[in-house]
């Protein structure tokens, strides 16, 4: 896969979440230069909510959200992670917490934030889970409760970290990437392949989605 060197920002080879499990492991130091790309993103201007997609399922990018959300939230920033995939959520899985309430919630008036609000046994790391899969998940995406609640949380956090659906599969991800200041793109070696690399490059572009970065995620 070719993309530029700025968009290329490292390589992971286990899907747990070691940077809590093992923070000096080697892996760990592999997220921490992943933090290290964020934070230089984040020079000019506070581009500080960013949406980590894939071009298809499988690819290991919930598992480096979770990861990386982890590495940055131990140097002491406030860090947010959201899980927008409203189809098929997993972040209250990896942190083995409920997603009786989360995001669905909030955006239907249901439920206040401060409620839906996770609070982990990791400092400085906050959760918002999917909560209840809706019926109408892009409808949800793109209402102005959504854009609301952005906008309000990006002051309030060093860094935003929303968990997507895959680029191919649904609308939800052009949705969410049009409301946040960037998108990483999480692609696995020997499984991703170039067109469907390619692919998710221009239908992000079509969605005015800036593709700040590209993570290579290898499976041992």
């Amino acid at each position: 896969m070719v993309f530029s060197r700025r968009k290329q920002l490292t390589k992971i080879k286990k899907r747990n979440l070691i940077t809590y499990s093992n923070p000096e492991s080697i892996i760990s130091e592999q997220f921490r230069t992943i933090r290290t790309n964020i934070h230089f993103l984040n020079e000019d201007e506070k581009n500080n909510l960013l949406v980590v997609s894939s071009p298809g399922q499988s690819e290991g990018k919930s598992t480096i959200i979770a990861n990386t959300a982890i590495s940055i939230a131990q140097q002491k920033e406030k860090v947010l992670l959201i899980d927008g995939n409203l189809r098929n959520p997993s972040i209250h899985q990896l942190f083995k917490v409920t997603n009786e309430v989360g995001l669905t919630d909030v955006l239907s008036k249901k439920t206040p934030l401060c409620e839906a609000i996770t609070k982990c046994n990791i400092n400085n790391l906050d959760l918002l889970t999917s909560g209840p899969i809706p019926l109408d998940p892009a409808e949800l995406l793109e209402s102005e409760k959504m854009k609301e609640l952005l906008l309000h949380i990006k002051p309030l956090y060093d860094l935003i970290l929303v968990d997507s659906p895959s680029v191919l599969e649904v609308t939800d991800t052009k949705v969410l990437a049009n409301l946040c200041d960037g998108v990483i793109l999480v692609v696995q070696k020997a499984k991703t392949k170039l067109v469907a690399a390619q692919e998710s490059k221009k239908v992000l572009e079509f969605a005015k989605a800036p593709l700040v970065g590209v993570i290579v995620n290898q499976v041992s």
